[in-house]
């Protein structure tokens, strides 16, 4: 085990923690000051009142909301068909306009859009030919033009109605009216000065890129569609307030740039606050608390179970294997396939929304008194012992299936099955208790959607991968918050005493709703207490000769070759439950890092992906994934990882690897004069002479002596006769004496081959080891190898401008002036002569601060220090 971080470590660690905290800790206090406004400006509303209102909105009202929700929908998907038109990355109008649409429909009622819809894009988009910036660029660029686009159109509706919000803003008319019209030109002038220039504007440290006029013009457009139609929704669902159109937009668009910048999901509690609160007086707030209410069912519910019930869909149809567009059914789903089977591995995260949606409506539903007259007969009809203990019951699946909603997400196969058997027995009791029919439909229909993502659902192991993260604590707070809120507003004309708990009558409601409470909260509470005391503890240890046996023979049988250093043992080895996969890490000051991503099985990968960060969180160290290619991103992005580019990795493409061309004259040249100078090359196999490494030990020495180094390890090979008689080795000869070597790595599947260790004589001749390269690359050539991996150039591809991150400027700045410290150009320019193909690595952290203390622990893990990780590394360290 590491010996732990200094003082001056965890003093520096303490502004990341609370900013990793932060985010959670203001989302709860917002959420309870929404709640805290809503209780107070819903002080005289009846819940009886609310749901009369709600039943006696007009079919056609609703099915006008419907349509203009529709509508906007559409135009949030034009953000993303304008924003890959700016980056000169157009894409199919469907696949575009569906991954939009997914986006949105998912991001916005789960809250935190600009993860969760970037989640969706990346999977999208990364699956079409478009990289890591251009999807951050994307992101940004909509982002953006929302917050743009709703700022200045609410701005021009209060400035033409600068009384819209006087009840929020105390200052008069014409002040209000001049605010506005100065924060307009404050936002529109510089943004046109520069669409117009195509200058950079630079605002203190920041700086705006704007696109061009033609761009702005259609994203102005979009804007308002979309503003234009998700206020009309709200509008024609609110009684008639005096109030028009566009006065009404200014607080539309208030309220929902309160939502956003709140990050509560859906801002619950906040847009409400502020709807509420610009009301005119006369207004009969009740109506007012019901449109606000069929708002969220229409706007933000209707669209994410279309989605879903797609996605759903679109799996069973794959399930089905009707590949084939036979229908029109068919021939649809054909065309948005590509955005459909990218969102597919999302299925997880969407189904846990739906399930922990599905149970807080249920325990809520629990609180709340007969509604309406088919549930009063109900109570009247059946025996008070049946109508208590239903009530009951209803509300302890209700927080059992909060409870699940963590395993389900986990793609736990035992939290699936709980979860159908709740849902359905919940649906049975809103039958028989004669509820609203809705919540036994919405139930039955749930497990509809869930049966067709059952083979997404294979861990067998504890529901407990996970648990407890700050945004699952924030969540079941906010949950049991709501609980309080709906139990208080539903019943507050009642008198609290103690004597309340122990009133069993059938005209008894509060009481009962007092108890369903008090079960839903213990479920909730001690479901949680659960998890932390269940939570599984790793402990790093020197893996053992089986464990080792285990790892290698899962790598042996991958592709990648750098697999192969878990046959180091200076790293601890976690495997996955079924032993199908693992995940090879060492400990370093505050870092549990893992060295590149889990190898094996994919199902299994995921788990052991999770338990790794679960371990590492429960041990109170940050989890680090060091250098993780482009297909392991989504991965990254499900445990919740920032990735920040580490570097390029050279890999050559054999079979149009040659020596002949113009292209090729210096490589040709220099190998040729290696020729002359007498070197050859030979490839000699495992088992070797001990003869012969105890020459290449002397050769070893001299190098390490001559570079003034020691052995590294983790990322790299040591000189060690168990390491090096596992592989071939590459020996450069002249005139028969060895004068260099390396050992190459690779798998039992011969893909892709690569190597480690590179020693060379002090009077080698000039030219040595690209003479190597050259020809171990011409000898793996004739083996049939499809590719050689020339290994990582760091901060080598950082593009600042494009991503616009401080940890960009930072690499690249090193990149070109480090030459001092690391001739990153130089090594960047030797293996560009064998003209590789480049492939972006990430380092994966759980903050977006720049990455420099996880990569100064990874430093030295490398340089195999005693402080890093000193207990799993070999005892003669």
């Amino acid at each position: 085990m590491s010996s732990g971080p200094s003082q001056t470590e965890v003093d520096l660690e303490r502004p990341a923690l609370w900013r990793q905290f932060l985010p959670y800790i203001v989302a709860i206090l917002l959420f309870g000051a929404g709640l805290y406004a809503l209780n107070r400006l819903l002080a005289e509303v009846n819940i009886h009142q609310v749901a009369e209102q709600v039943q006696a909105t007009p079919w056609n009202v609703t099915c006008i909301a419907l349509m203009t929700t529709m509508a906007g929908y559409l135009f949030l998907a034009g953000y993303d068909w304008s924003a890959l038109r700016h980056i000169g990355k157009p894409l199919p109008l469907p696949v575009a306009m569906t991954g939009g649409l997914m986006a949105y429909a998912f991001g916005n009622t789960i809250g935190l859009s600009a993860l969760s819809g970037g989640a969706v894009r990346w999977r999208v988009y990364s699956g079409l030919g478009l990289d890591g910036y251009d999807i951050a660029a994307i992101s940004t660029f909509t982002a953006a033009s929302f917050g743009i686009g709703a700022s200045l159109i609410g701005f021009a509706a209060l400035a033409m109605h600068p009384g819209a919000l006087g009840p929020l803003l105390p200052l008069p008319e014409t002040t209000i009216r001049l605010l506005a019209i100065a924060a307009i030109l404050g936002v529109a002038l510089p943004l046109l000065w520069a669409g117009i220039t195509r200058r950079e504007l630079r605002i203190g440290r920041f700086s705006l890129h704007a696109p061009g006029v033609p761009i702005l013009s259609s994203q102005l457009l979009i804007c308002i569609g979309d503003i234009f139609f998700s206020a009309m929704t709200l509008y024609v669902l609110l009684p008639d307030a005096g109030m028009g159109f566009a006065k009404f937009t200014a607080v539309f668009a208030a309220a929902t740039m309160a939502g956003v910048l709140s990050h509560v999901p859906g801002g619950v509690g906040v847009f409400e606050s502020v709807i509420i609160a610009a009301m005119p007086r006369d207004v009969p707030i009740d109506n007012v608390a019901a449109a606000l209410l069929l708002f969220r069912l229409i706007y933000y519910f209707v669209p994410f179970a279309i989605a879903l019930v797609m996605l759903a869909l679109y799996e069973g149809w794959r399930l089905l294997g009707s590949r084939a567009p036979r229908t029109a059914f068919g021939r649809s789903l054909s065309t948005i396939e590509p955005a459909l089977r990218a969102v597919s591995p999302l299925a997880p995260l969407l189904l846990a929304v739906m399930v922990f949606g599905s149970g807080l409506w249920m325990s809520v539903s629990a609180l709340l008194p007969p509604i309406t007259e088919a549930a009063e007969l109900a109570e009247s009809f059946f025996p008070l012992a049946f109508v208590e203990g239903s009530i009951l019951l209803t509300s302890a699946l209700g927080a059992g299936l909060i409870v699940l909603s963590l395993g389900v997400v986990r793609r736990s196969l035992g939290a699936f099955w709980l979860t159908v058997i709740a849902m359905l027995t919940g649906a049975g009791f809103a039958i028989i208790e004669g509820v609203e029919p809705g919540q036994a439909t919405a139930l039955i229909l749930g497990v509809a959607i869930l049966m067709p993502f059952r083979r997404a659902f294979h861990r067998r192991s504890l529901l407990t991968h996970s648990a407890l993260t700050p945004g699952w604590i924030a969540l079941m707070m906010a949950a049991i918050a709501g609980f309080g809120f709906v139990l208080f507003f539903a019943h507050k004309e009642t008198p609290y005493t103690n004597e309340l708990w122990w009133q069993f009558a059938t005209d008894e409601r509060a009481p009962r709703a007092l108890r369903a409470a008090l079960l839903a909260g213990l479920m909730v509470g001690l479901g949680a207490l659960f998890l932390l005391l269940r939570t599984p503890r790793f402990r790093p240890e020197t893996p053992d000769e089986a464990t080792l046996a285990i790892a290698g023979r899962i790598a042996m049988a991958g592709v990648n070759p750098d697999a192969g250093f878990v046959l180091t043992g200076d790293k601890a080895v976690m495997l996955s439950d079924n032993q199908q996969a693992f995940l090879m890490f060492g400990v370093a000051g505050s870092s549990w890092i893992a060295f590149g991503p889990p190898v094996g099985d994919e199902e299994a990968c995921e788990e052991v992906a999770y338990s790794f960060v679960d371990a590492a969180r429960r041990a109170g160290a940050r989890p680090i994934f060091y250098e993780v290619g482009p297909n392991d991103v989504p991965l990254m992005l499900d445990l919740g990882m920032t990735l920040h580019k580490m570097g390029e990795e050279a890999v050559v493409d054999l079979k149009r690897f040659t020596l002949e061309g113009s292209d090729r004259k210096r490589l040709r040249t220099t190998y040729a004069r290696a020729g002359r100078d007498g070197l050859t090359l030979d490839i000699t196999l495992p088992p070797h002479d001990p003869e012969l490494i105890e020459e290449l030990r002397g050769i070893s020495d001299e190098w390490l002596d001559a570079k003034k180094s020691r052995e590294k390890g983790f990322s790299v090979g040591r000189f060690d006769p168990d390491w090096l008689g596992r592989w071939a080795l590459a020996l450069v000869r002249q005139e028969g004496r060895i004068v260099a070597f390396g050992n190459i790595m690779t798998t039992d599947r011969h893909e892709v081959a690569s190597i480690d260790l590179m020693r060379h004589r002090i009077n080698a001749p000039s030219g040595t080891m690209e003479f190597m390269f050259t020809a171990l690359m011409l000898a793996l050539k004739e083996r049939n190898y499809p590719a050689f991996s020339l290994g990582m150039a760091p901060l080598a591809g950082l593009d600042p401008n494009r991503s616009r991150r401080v940890w960009d400027r930072f690499g690249a700045l090193i990149f070109r002036h480090g030459g001092s410290f690391y001739k990153f150009e130089g090594l960047r320019a030797f293996k560009d002569k064998f003209d590789p193909d480049w492939t972006p690595h990430y380092l994966a952290t759980p903050t977006s601060m720049p990455p420099l203390l996880p990569l100064a622990d990874a430093a030295r893990l490398i340089a195999r220090q005693p402080g890093a990780g000193s207990a799993i590394h070999d005892p003669q360290t």
